[in-house]
């Protein structure tokens, strides 16, 4: 490329735009995560502030490490080892959304076909801007909560606990009550001395590595599900094979996630505990709605709990596991313990039948009726297939639930509380290419029945130069009839 041609390229316009773009998505994830802490309670522990920062940075890909000090009944060194390993999809979601929408707009005035070293000029000032705010955020997403066991009350708590005890203990024990006698007091004193500081750290290295993968995926996912971006020369194939697909699967999962929040919405008006159920879809109603669709797609999981973390399980999913170690998890075992879970299957199926559908749309139709209906088939049963596969093994991954506790003094487990959700990502990506090769032939064949085919087909897909109206959209807007 020659000197003129670097200057043409739009240096302060692409910095503009990535400044917008990563700006408005930090403040509308910052905004969905504070709401969402704020209604479940979770300021009432701490400063919302680091906690807002802290969970932005797991929804982003990074990791945050909670640890813990705990002096009580006169003993040191009793330390709280706890791990957290998921993502609040919820603020994801907004993020991502919101900058890629931001991004695709910058490039509309590009017209038909968009230079290749514009386009990576554009989406490198992104990813620089994004992982320097990111590295804010690792820096103040950190903080310490101490617990003074005198404010709790338990020095009055040890007091009366002492008396009683000390009064049973002769009869009780009989000699063995003399020595309790001598050794308790100094145990049960110490409750009012007891602190415990419980802090969160993050992990800034592999939380930035986390971010440039969000980023980048992002950035890809987002050129690839809108249909009306232009693309560099020679990508132009992409207009008619992946993006019709892709912005049909990306539509419908958003989709199904707005039906899910309307869902926490009703449910809380009838709950005892309404902000404690919508905070909590606020933040992570992709991660329920998703493994629901993956495990209607008969994706296989294990999953394992134990402690107090049994509560925050689905019925039936918490009475399959409860008391259990390892246990497989299927829509066929839920369906042993509650009937209804059989609707999940065909939610998921309508799902994936409805992005067959919109895929046969978006598609351009070629040819005489006859011969275009099984090209067509054909072509989107393939098309669909390979986008599903990867799309489904990735939200797998995503939803994925690892969280535990334990208090351990001197080496000794005194308390444990863990929680375990895995999905099988090879199978997912098997049963994603199955789902959606017959979603697409499915969906051809109603499109062509209704003669809808292609009616939605952006000019970009025809192969007319004129692709710049409309709108662009991260997740696949409505295109042209």
């Amino acid at each position: 490329m020659s000197a003129s041609d670097r200057r043409r390229l739009p240096w302060g316009h692409a910095l503009l735009t990535a400044i917008a773009a990563v700006s408005w998505a930090f403040l509308a994830m910052a905004g969905i995560a504070a709401l969402g802490l704020h209604l479940i309670g979770a300021d009432g522990a701490g400063a919302l502030g680091p906690m807002t920062a802290a969970a932005m940075v797991l929804a982003l890909g990074g990791t945050v490490s909670p640890s813990g000090d705990i002096e009580t009944f006169g003993l040191k060194g009793a330390e709280a080892h706890s791990a957290i390993d998921i993502a609040p999809l919820g603020v994801s979601l907004v993020g991502a959304l919101l900058l890629g929408w931001v991004f695709l707009r910058s490039l509309r005035s590009a017209g038909a076909t968009l230079p290749g070293a514009e386009l990576a000029l554009r989406a490198g000032l992104v990813v620089v801007v994004f992982l320097l705010l990111l590295t804010g955020l690792t820096w103040v997403g950190n903080d310490t909560i101490t617990i003074d066991g005198a404010q709790l009350g338990l020095d009055q708590l040890g007091r009366r606990a002492e008396r009683e005890l000390l009064d049973r203990l002769p009869d009780e024990l009989g000699d063995l009550g003399q020595i309790g006698a001598g050794l308790l007091p100094d145990r049960l004193a110490g409750l009012a001395d007891a602190k415990a500081s419980v802090g969160f750290t993050v992990a800034a290295g592999r939380s930035l590595l986390g971010g440039a993968v969000w980023i980048v995926a992002v950035l890809l996912l987002a050129l690839l599900a809108s249909r009306r971006t232009p693309l560099p020369p020679g990508a132009e194939a992409l207009h008619r094979t992946v993006r019709p697909a892709m912005s049909a699967l990306c539509g419908v999962l958003v989709l199904a996630v707005v039906a899910g929040l309307a869902t926490a919405v009703y449910a809380a008006a009838g709950d005892d505990h309404p902000r404690l159920v919508l905070g909590t879809a606020l933040l992570a109603a992709p991660n329920g709605v998703w493994l629901g669709t993956a495990l209607g797609l008969f994706v296989p999981w294990h999953g394992s709990v134990t402690g107090a973390l049994v509560r925050v399980l689905p019925d039936p999913v918490d009475a399959l596991l409860a008391g259990r170690g390892d246990e497989p998890i299927t829509v066929g075992r839920l369906a042993e313990l509650d009937g209804e879970v059989w609707l999940l299957v065909v939610a998921s199926a309508l799902l994936v039948l409805a992005a067959g559908v919109l895929t046969a749309v978006r598609t351009p139709v070629t040819g005489n009726r006859p011969r275009a209906l099984g090209a067509a088939a054909g072509a989107c049963a393939l098309r669909l297939a390979l986008v599903t596969a990867p799309v489904l093994a990735l939200l797998v991954w995503l939803t994925r639930v690892s969280a535990g506790a334990s208090l351990s003094v001197f080496g000794f487990d005194a308390f444990g509380a863990g929680l375990e959700l895995h999905g099988n990502v090879p199978l997912a990506l098997l049963l994603g290419a199955a789902w959606g090769a017959t979603a697409g032939a499915l969906g051809a064949l109603i499109a062509h029945t209704t003669g809808a085919a292609g009616r939605w087909a952006t000019p970009l897909a025809q192969g007319i130069p004129d692709g710049r109206e409309g709108e662009d959209s991260a997740s696949g807007g409505h295109g042209t009839r």
